[in-house]
C-alpha cells in the first residue's frame, strides 16, 4: 500500500516542478529589441504560424513585432539582412527581418525569448521610414485581432 503513495508523492512532485517552469518562462515580457518565437498571425486569411520575430512596442492591446524569415530577401528594399548565429546556434545562415509589416501580436502568443537584436539591426529599423513610437501606437490601436492570443479582438466577435 506505501508503494503507491510513493508513486503519488512523486508524480505530484513533477507536476509542481513542471508547473514551476512554465510559470517562470511566461512570466518574461517580451521588451522592445527582444527576438521571440511566436504565433504570429497571418498578413492574409485565418492562422498563425510559430516564428521568431523582433519586439518593436509593448501596448496595452498587445505588442508590435516585425517577422523575421530564413528566406533570402536580399533583393528586397523592405528587408535586412540580420546575423542569427547569436540568438539561434543551429541556424547555417543570416536570416531577415521584414520592415514593411508591422503586426500587432496578443501577448499569450509569445513562446520563448531566443535572444536580443544586435545593435545595427535595432538601428536599421529605427532609421526606416513608418516605424516610428507614433506610426506604432497608430497600428496598436487601430488594427483588429486575427489570431490566437491576438490582443484586439473584440468582445463577441466570433
Amino acid at each position: 500500500m506505501a508503494d503507491w503513495r510513493w508513486w503519488l508523492l512523486v508524480a505530484l512532485a513533477a507536476g509542481a516542478a513542471a508547473g514551476l517552469a512554465r510559470r517562470r518562462s511566461r512570466g518574461t515580457r517580451p521588451s522592445r529589441g527582444d527576438i521571440w518565437w511566436a504565433d504570429v498571425p497571418f498578413a492574409r486569411g485565418q492562422g498563425a504560424k510559430l516564428r521568431p520575430c523582433l519586439v518593436l512596442l509593448n501596448h496595452r492591446n498587445g505588442i508590435v513585432v516585425l517577422k523575421i524569415t530564413s528566406q533570402d530577401k536580399g533583393h528586397r528594399r523592405d528587408h535586412v539582412r540580420i546575423p542569427t548565429r547569436s540568438w539561434d546556434a543551429r541556424a547555417e545562415h543570416d536570416s531577415y527581418l521584414n520592415l514593411g509589416e508591422p503586426i500587432l501580436v496578443g501577448p499569450t502568443a509569445f513562446r520563448r525569448r531566443a535572444g536580443r537584436a544586435a545593435l545595427s539591426t535595432r538601428r536599421q529599423v529605427a532609421a526606416w521610414r513608418g516605424l516610428s513610437r507614433a506610426d506604432l501606437t497608430r497600428l496598436a490601436t487601430s488594427r483588429p485581432r486575427r489570431a490566437r492570443g491576438d490582443a484586439t479582438r473584440r468582445r463577441g466577435a466570433r
